[in-house]
């Protein structure tokens, strides 16, 4: 498996919910995230950006990696209004970065790869890494939440480090 790049149209599909009780495959298939992840080296994926059309992300917010969080059918369920604006990289853009403008601080309701539920309240980089892979999972790219502006310049810049030799997986988040 790869990281698929854009404008691979996996990258544009609305994943599907997975069943926890049934699904045998979710602990390989997360475990082969993880290593995608660390290897790209990023903080972040989702099943959708190694062509699989389920409603799982791995990540992992420590410094020391090794943390990998898991989870299945993730949604944010609350949002605070207040906002903040950074960039943002993707493994499926490689070579650019977007600003995005997000909530600082959101409740995500979802479920370990054994089913149980689970509710993360985060703020700052873990509630922004949240959002960015929920976003994959309903095919929402970070140029999706670009101004036009932007985002006409972020698929330039990007053209321009694929010509570059930029390749899926080397850009974090």
């Amino acid at each position: 498996m790869d990281v698929l790049s854009h404008p691979n149209p996996a990258l544009k599909q609305v994943a599907a919910r997975v069943d926890c009780a049934t699904e045998t495959d979710l602990r390989d298939l997360c475990k082969t995230m993880a290593r995608m992840m660390y290897e790209a080296p990023g903080v972040g994926l989702a099943a959708p950006q190694i062509g699989v059309l389920k409603r799982v992300i791995v990540y992992d917010i420590d410094e020391e990696k090794g943390s990998v969080i898991a989870l299945c059918n993730p949604e944010i369920v609350e949002a605070c209004e207040d906002v903040e604006t950074d960039d943002e990289g993707c493994l499926s853009l490689p070579g650019i970065s977007v600003p995005v403008e997000r909530p600082l601080r959101v409740i995500c309701e979802a479920q370990t790869i054994s089913g149980a539920a689970v509710r993360i309240e985060a703020e700052g980089f873990h509630a922004r890494i949240l959002q960015h892979e929920i976003d994959h999972l309903d095919g929402v790219l970070i140029i999706d939440r670009a101004t036009p502006e932007e985002r006409k310049a972020a698929l330039i810049r990007y053209r321009e480090a694929v010509e570059q030799g930029a390749r899926p997986g080397q850009t974090s988040i």
